[in-house]
């Protein structure tokens, strides 16, 4: 006897497809355009698989989805859908999907995900969760987006601890909070360290807490971050740069659940989801010994890694039109953005990803006269492209690298450190030879902090007014 399946499709030609794509795979397929007719079928007859897109002819192929469940108890349900957000894949899990596939798709993903909903219908529970709507700024129908939307989906109903990398300024943190505003936690505390941010003598004191005396300056007791996070989720950003013995007391908590402020004796239970993030590779770190492998094996359970900006080009166009809306919001003159200065917006490279393009964005609004941002403007505004002569400067810095490769014969794992200490001080001297000990404009053409060059001066011992021209 074969196996029924339901499908609720407006568009006839995808219904077609599919039809026969799973009649080929031996399946009874019944198909209607209406919610109306959805609901009709189900109360008439048993289907053991239902797909269902959202926007049909007559409604919301979601909504009434508990009159489904009750027509049909444990029917798995797979939606498909081209409103492909991050609001539609948290509803298409709050409805309790059994997959969620957004448009276009894998014909051979779909009718995979059928196979193996009919094998588990027999075995699932009739469970409802009800679900909140999402106004979070991850935005993208690239199908590289929703790649990342399908696992925040996949994690809201569990407390599976979670890694994100990806590139800075992709917008790793907002994936963080999704994670929390969306799912069980969410009426719990989201608290943000950022690893990077905090001298490391002083890390363990805010995560885990001290207490009074436990050190100079420790005038009173004090919570950590872990205890803050208490019942919601801690997150806890560039974890790469964590050191060595916080890394261990971190593992240690994550392991049992328990703590123990700087100078105190008494183990603190804590009940937090974590999410970690980097921006850093973690595998030569773990391979030279600077980075904890177990650690490493117990903050990686569910990887979700989110694409540089260069590779869902076509999701500018509405992330530019976001930050439009957030520069209004925020005082700025309102304007629209015309297609060719989206496509110029697409042309650039984004280095500093989604957060360079709201950078971008807020000071296009500002300096606009029009209402219509066009190309002309974007173009004035981008910095500008690599000259012909700069490119051939920067192939002979490409030629002394490889040649340095080929002289020195770095061992695995150590090339970017020896390479860094290798061509490091000569980098900052050029820098202020070129603009005569000037630290701002040095910072500008490295494109630093100003802080972060009187840092690394100082580290390397470079005196800027060496460079300063006389006579």
């Amino acid at each position: 006897m074969s196996h029924k399946i339901l499908l609720v499709e407006d568009d006839r030609a995808i219904a077609t497809v599919i039809t026969e794509a799973l009649r080929d795979e031996g399946y009874d397929v019944t198909s209607c355009t209406r919610v109306a007719k959805r609901d009709e079928l189900l109360a008439s007859g048993r289907y053991d698989v239902m797909l269902t897109d959202i926007m049909l002819e007559d409604g919301d192929g979601l909504d009434g989805i508990e009159s489904v469940r009750e027509a049909a108890p444990g029917m798995p349900v797979i939606v498909l859908s081209a409103q492909n957000t991050l609001d539609t894949a948290v509803r298409a899990s709050d409805s309790d999907a059994f997959e969620y596939f957004p448009k276009p798709f894998d014909l051979d993903d779909l009718t995979q995900a059928v196979r193996q909903a009919v094998a588990r219908a027999p075995k699932r529970d009739d469970e409802e969760e009800a679900g909140q709507g999402s106004e979070l700024p991850l935005i993208g129908r690239s199908r590289a987006m929703q790649d990342v939307y399908r696992m925040i989906t996949r994690v809201l109903r569990n407390d599976l601890t979670v890694l994100v990398t990806g590139e800075s300024g992709t917008g790793k943190e907002l994936v963080a909070e999704a994670i929390h505003q969306l799912g069980s936690r969410r009426t719990g505390p989201f608290v943000a360290v950022n690893m990077a941010a905090i001298p490391h003598d002083l890390l363990e004191s805010e995560l885990f807490g001290h207490e009074r005396g436990a050190f100079t300056g420790a005038h009173s007791q004090a919570i950590g971050k872990f205890e803050q996070a208490n019942g919601g989720t801690l997150f806890l950003d560039e974890i790469g740069d964590m050191p060595a013995e916080a890394q261990t007391r971190l593992l240690r908590a994550l392991q049992s659940g328990r703590i123990r402020r700087v100078g105190g004796r008494q183990e603190i239970g804590v009940d937090v989801r974590i999410v970690a993030a980097t921006n850093r590779d973690l595998a030569p770190m773990i391979a030279d010994g600077r980075f904890r492998e177990d650690l490493f094996y117990r903050l990686n359970v569910v990887p979700i890694h989110l694409p540089p900006l260069r590779e869902r080009r076509e999701d500018i166009g509405a992330l530019t039109r976001h930050f439009l809306g957030q520069a209004r919001e925020e005082g700025l003159p309102h304007h629209t953005v015309s297609e060719d200065a989206v496509a110029a917006l697409s042309d650039h490279d984004w280095r500093g990803n989604v957060r360079e393009l709201r950078n971008v964005v807020f000071r296009l609004a500002l300096m606009a006269r029009d209402e219509a941002i066009d190309a002309d403007l974007v173009t004035d505004l981008l910095p500008r492209r690599v000259s012909s002569e700069e490119g051939s400067q920067g192939s002979a810095v490409e030629r002394a690298m490889e040649g340095w490769l080929i002289a020195e014969r770095p061992a695995a794992g150590t090339v970017y450190h020896e390479a860094l200490s290798a061509f490091e001080r000569p980098l900052f001297e050029h820098a202020l030879r070129e603009t005569q000990g000037n630290q701002v404009k040095a910072a500008q053409l490295l494109g630093i902090n100003r802080n972060t060059l009187r840092k690394k001066l100082g580290e390397l011992d470079i005196r800027p007014e060496n460079f300063v021209r006389r006579g």
